[in-house]
């Protein structure tokens, strides 16, 4: 594959049918990965309008075919260039030869010349993907080699054996160094061991540039050590000698003739040495100290684990009734709330939770709330009260919900609170004290002095450009958390890639309800192979609800907006996240709930000297629309169908360091002075299935952690959880005893200039493996670009879910998928809850189509949920 500009990688099949329409000719081509076969490709050919799409598929010797070209017999090629080649001629079995190649553009390769030249002078490792350019190129062709066939059929071993460990190997980007060793140097190294030179002088080269960092790093460490070793006693040893000085450390020969992996091995010797004798220097000091001052040790008991805090009773001023001034008292610990008439020393009246029925918000008056309890067995009473704002009137709610959870006689909870944050630490360490953070309060939509220190159910902690040590980091946090809540929170993922990172905290009690624990992280750097750039995500069970979280950080600068559109999906299509037997589906649909955090770098498209005047002004909806990722969201590029909660708080990105007074815009760099202005870099958003239950309660950021150029940003949600349902009557076999979901009609249209027929998967967690339809009875092309399908009942299949309890069904979602007969590729994906559908009578339902984050088309249809009479009944739910 010498050029091959018309193999597109990894594409989307949308994006290739966009590029053949655009280039508009019969025999147009292009070469992409295939969604459904790894390893496999797809051939993508423009005839009369319409894309015909080809599998190209290796065999075991690795020897690629086209897939069912009729009329003719499958021929096997050694790469795609030789195959291409070959049905450039007529009469080959294609609908048409290949004609004219639709070539890759190179926009990108140019952004990444770009992010190389503002990296100047750091020492990146080099992309395995650059050294398979010069070597195999890993799809069947091979690059021009010089030297002997002996000696580069070596290198090619070699070269193979490395690509195998890098995927499984923490030093992969290190290994890049060596991949670039093996396909240009080593031949030179073995030449001249062939000439009786055992120097290996390219190999030293190689680790004297990969190991480059490591000699101040360990500068740093030996400094601290030898500071600490001095404080119990005299250095054990003398610091670091100079290189003339310095005694070889290894036998003459491989490595010792490089004088910096000299220095690079003495110090190592000299940090090992020091490590060793440290912990007996401190012992030896202690010990002298307690003989000399007849201090006595203690033995070594474990401190005893502090019980969790009370919480604090709650009094809210409020208007009752008309204008009747009262208190409203909420107990959380007795399970009580008081209504005391202003002046009154005792209650009026105080209601126990259990009588509790509905807490009903008014819409029309956002600080109203009305009280719904039972007063006796038979009446039951409402009370309207005001509270001085709507803040004061969440407070109450949330410690009403709490109450109801804490006293519940439920055996697993219904709801649970989130915390979610992120923050771009700036490649600095955090100050000694994250409680506004953790505890959302400072600017923006924030908690409520009185429930701010409610401890949340699930903490997830997304920092980027994070100095410090992964364990470090968590312990830091943990007990940040133990201290501010007095409960030692238990660990579920820590995820990191290279700065970026991302941690799981749970309550203890809630350790065993988690499971099916996953963690992923992608690269977005440059060529997609350096970590500096990317994600990390987790995803888990808690219960029988699916939750999702994805950490990143996207490409900076206020010109590269196309560029963190496709660093989201690539981040989309790599991240392995979630049930397995969902991949093929799109990220966004694969959980109950997907939260979306991190320094996306979106900037606001507007003069910076406009931006200061309205941050100053505290105009932040002309901000807002002027807002890139606002205006990417709206054109449907990135985040489609995403929720984000009001923003009402100040840019949080680019602070001056030391305080939030004045943003920093101007940035110099080798490359010349760059403007950053003032934007809403670090963001949350979420995604959840149709009728779920989530409530973002706050979104803001900190004003007083000042470490670095970005604030801290914070979100809470309210999140309905589902049990692990166990059916109250034993599941009878007997058919008119069992649920069954029926479609009567289904229809669907999908963006695609193809005409291939299409059946539809069925996958649901309530189903006991996925179910298929026929192929469509219909399509039609009545509008140019777009393929309308249909599909009657009878070639719709009738799905069974594995329990028939009302309370189950109603709790599950279908994810349906539409995919090609001839490819087996998606077309799209959607959702539907199976709540709305349950009934005698057929209901109708409409969604949209999505595949790889983009919208695909819409499916609309008839169907519905027979439940069984004996298993219709339901418990109140707390929401």
């Amino acid at each position: 594959m010498a050029v091959t500009t018309w193999y597109h990688r990894d594409i989307s099949r949308v994006v290739a049918e966009d590029l053949l329409a655009k280039a508009g000719k019969d025999g147009c081509f292009l070469v992409r990965d295939s969604e459904s076969v790894a390893g496999a490709y797809a051939l993508c050919l423009l005839f009369q309008r319409h894309v015909h799409t080809y599998r190209i598929l290796p065999d075991d010797e690795g020897l690629l075919s086209v897939q069912s070209v009729q009329g003719a017999q499958a021929k096997r090629f050694r790469s795609l260039a030789e195959l291409v080649g070959a049905y450039q001629q007529p009469n080959v079995g294609l609908v048409t030869p290949l004609l004219h190649p639709v070539h890759r553009a190179c926009a990108e390769d140019k952004e990444d010349e770009e992010e190389e030249e503002e990296r100047a002078g750091e020492p990146w490792p080099v992309p395995l993907s650059r050294v398979a350019a010069n070597g195999v190129d890993g799809r069947g062709g091979t690059a021009a080699s010089t030297g002997s066939p002996g000696r580069s059929l070596i290198s090619q071993q070699l070269q193979q054996r490395l690509q195998e460990q890098v995927h499984s190997s923490p030093a992969s980007d290190f290994m890049g160094f060596m991949a670039e060793y093996l396909s240009q140097h080593l031949p030179q190294d073995l030449e001249a061991l062939r000439s009786g030179d055992l120097q290996l002088r390219h190999l030293c080269a190689a680790l004297v540039t990969a190991c480059r960092g490591l000699h101040s790093e360990i500068d740093f460490t030996l400094a601290g050590l030898e500071t600490l070793a001095k404080v119990f006693g005299p250095p054990a040893s003398p610091r670091s000698p100079t290189r003339e000085q310095r005694a070889p450390l290894c036998p003459q020969g491989l490595l010792s003739s490089d004088p910096d992996l000299e220095l690079l091995l003495s110090k190592i010797s000299t940090v090992n040495h020091l490590l060793s004798s440290l912990e007996k220097k401190v012992l030896r000091s202690l010990q002298e100290t307690v003989s000399k001052h007849n201090l006595a040790l203690p033995g070594a008991a474990a401190a005893p684990q502090p019980a969790t805090k009370p919480l604090a009773v709650q009094s809210f001023e409020v208007k009752a009734g008309k204008s009747q001034r009262a208190a409203l008292t909420v107990d959380v610990e007795s399970g009580t709330v008081a209504v005391t008439k202003k002046g009154s020393g005792t209650p009026e009246e105080t209601i126990p939770q259990d009588k509790i029925l509905q807490l009903i918000k008014y819409q029309s008056v956002q600080s109203k709330v009305r009280l719904v309890y039972d007063r006796d067995q038979h009446k039951s009473l409402s009370r309207d009260f005001v509270f001085p704002n709507a803040r004061k009137r969440e407070a109450f709610c949330q410690l009403l919900q709490l109450m109801k959870i804490q006293h519940s006689n439920l055996d697993e909870p219904d709801l649970i609170s989130v915390y979610v944050g992120t923050w771009n630490m700036g490649s600095t360490p955090p100050p000694r004290s994250l409680a506004s953070w953790l505890t959302s309060r400072g600017l923006g939509r924030t908690q409520d002095e009185t429930t701010a220190c409610i401890p949340h159910d699930i903490y997830v902690i997304g920092t980027q450009e994070n100095s410090l040590g992964d364990r470090e980091w968590v312990e830091f946090l943990r007990a940040s958390l133990k201290t501010l809540m007095a409960i030692d929170y238990r660990v579920v993922a820590l995820q990191c890639l290279w700065s970026i990172k991302i941690v799981v905290l749970v309550k203890p009690e809630h350790e065993r309800r988690i499971s099916h624990v996953n963690t992923s992280s992608v690269k977005t750097g440059i060529a997609n192979t350096l970590g500096n750039k990317g994600a990390v995500g987790v995803s888990f069970l808690f219960n029988g609800t699916s939750f999702g979280f994805v950490n990143c950080h996207l490409a900076s600068g206020s010109e590269k907006t196309h560029r963190r559109n496709q660093n989201y999906s690539d981040i989309l299509r790599s991240l392995v996240l979630g049930d397995k037997r969902l991949s093929a589906f799109d990220l966004t649909l694969r959980f109950t709930h997907l939260f979306w955090l991190g320094d996306l770098n979106y900037r606001l498209n507007m003069d910076v000297q406009d931006i200061l005047t309205r941050v100053t002004k505290r105009e932040f909806e002309a901000l807002l629309a002027v807002d890139q990722l606002n205006l990417e969201r709206e054109k449907n590029k990135v985040f489609l169908r995403f929720s984000e909660g009001d923003i009402s708080f100040p840019p949080t990105y680019r602070y001056e360091r030391g305080s939030r007074d004045n943003y920093i815009w101007q940035k110099f760099k080798t490359t010349g002075m760059r403007i950053n202005v003032p934007s809403w870099c670090d963001r949350i958003l979420w995604k959840s299935h149709p009728e779920t239950h989530v409530v973002c309660n706050s979104y803001g950021c900190t004003d007083d952690i000042v470490t670095s150029d970005h604030s801290p940003v914070f979100a809470t949600f309210e999140v309905g959880v589902t049990s692990q349902f166990v059916p109250k009557k034993v599941p009878s076999s007997s058919p008119e005893c069992l649920a069954c979901i029926e479609w009567e009609s289904v229809e669907v249209i999908v963006k695609t200039a193809s005409r291939s027929k299409c059946y539809i998967e069925f996958h649901s967690y309530c189903l006991e493996e996925p179910q298929r339809s026929g192929e469509n009875t219909s399509q039609s092309c009545d509008t140019p670009g777009f393929l309308r399908l249909a599909w009657s009942a009878k070639h719709l299949p009738v799905l069974h879910p594995i329990l028939s309890d009302l309370e189950y069904l109603g709790d599950q979602h279908l994810l349906l998928s539409v995919k090609g007969v001839e490819s087996c590729e998606s077309y799209g994906e959607c959702c539907i809850a199976m709540k709305s559908m349950i009934g005698s009578m057929a209901q109708h339902f409409e969604t949209f189509l999505f595949h790889r984050g983009e919208e695909t088309g819409s499916m609309r249809g008839c169907m519905k949920v027979r439940v069984p009479t004996d298993r219709r009944r339901t418990r109140e739910r707390l929401y």
